[in-house]
């Protein structure tokens, strides 16, 4: 891992409670007693509070499921087989309706027991946009199901049918790809880290199963066999936005994202840093800058309740946060040089 001094200790800890907490725990590996302390303030301080306050009475929030009521946005979540563009629409995707709003607060952690009978007003109200299904049920879009996956196991919904729909339309290859539905038949880049990050968020909450186990570890086997960055056939980097270190990610991948949930997964499963990730760790630390912090890249267009890092260009706690977590679990036992 940075030697601590390298570490921008002081100014990642001078941030919201829902970034604290985790600095606290990853990063300086505080007693839980301290790391738990600072996540209670979480609902009821900072971001999590406003975004709690913002939900509608029907437990929904922009009063939509994916996109904001009255059809604000369009297009689907992934660009198709390892390509991708940044976002639905020329102008963003809006990013203010349930699904990300339920994303950013279980990211956060905060505690299901602050959306106490969330699970049920959205079984009752929440329909997707899509053909008007039932919100825990999912709908066809790989992205969207990883997200609703995570969500409902966090909050106590059944979900069991959802994590079966991934063992099922996993692809060939290992992984997923949204645009299954319109003949797609190689895996996505974007599609296979959302899916597996579902997965696993789904066995953490519930205990998953050997085949819901099987289907996350070949989706990481996908991605490991690609080192996180190049396309199997070509060996080029799969695209510009595999390299690009955006927070937050939203739906589209990055070897960052894409690293820290292979750590993650690995902690999960108790298995060493896998090798093969060596190209994408050189990549983050050549990003690293002399004072220890990573640099915001861009940012995803599209409206949002209120910015959580900050603008492209500026140093950035999360990412900061982030790719130190990375080095940290993988430098005692692959250091660098």
């Amino acid at each position: 891992m940075p030697p601590q001094d390298d570490i921008p200790i002081d100014w990642l800890l001078a941030t919201d409670p829902a970034l604290r907490w985790q600095v606290e725990r990853d990063v300086l590996g505080a007693p839980p007693a301290v790391w738990q302390a600072t996540r209670a303030r979480v609902p009821v301080e900072g971001f999590g509070a406003r975004l709690l306050a913002l939900q509608d009475p029907d437990g929904q929030w922009a009063g939509g499921a994916y996109f904001p009521g009255g059809g604000d946005g369009d297009g689907g979540a992934d660009g198709g087989a390892d390509g991708g563009g940044d976002a639905a629409a020329e102008d963003g995707q809006p990013w203010t309706a349930t699904t990300w709003s339920l994303n950013a607060l279980r990211e956060w952690g905060v505690d299901a027991a602050n959306l106490d009978g969330t699970a049920a007003l959205l079984d009752a109200h929440c329909r997707w946009e899509y053909d008007g299904l039932p919100y825990w049920g999912g709908e066809v879009d790989v992205c969207i199901n990883a997200s609703t996956l995570a969500n409902g196991a966090w909050l106590g919904a059944d979900v069991s049918g959802l994590a079966q729909w991934f063992v099922d339309h996993r692809l060939p290859d290992g992984g997923w790809n949204c645009a299954w539905v319109e003949g797609a038949a190689r895996s996505s880049f974007h599609s296979t880290l959302n899916a597996v990050r579902g997965l696993l968020a789904y066995e953490v909450a519930t205990g998953g199963s050997d085949a819901v186990r099987a289907a996350r570890h070949a989706g990481e086997e996908y991605l490991l066999e690609r080192r996180l960055l190049y396309r199997l056939t070509t060996g080029d980097v799969v695209g510009p936005w595999a390299t690009r270190l955006v927070h937050p990610p939203r739906w589209v991948y990055s070897v960052l994202h894409s690293a820290d949930h292979v750590r993650a997964a690995a902690l999960h499963d108790a298995v060493a840093p896998d090798r093969r990730l060596g190209d994408a760790v050189d990549l983050l630390r050549a990003r690293r800058r002399p004072d220890g912090t990573w640099v915001q890249e861009g940012r995803h267009p599209g409206r949002v309740w209120f910015e959580v890092d900050v603008p492209p260009g500026e140093p950035s706690p999360w990412l900061t946060f982030l790719a130190t977590r990375v080095l940290t679990w993988w430098d005692p036992v692959h250091p660098p040089g």
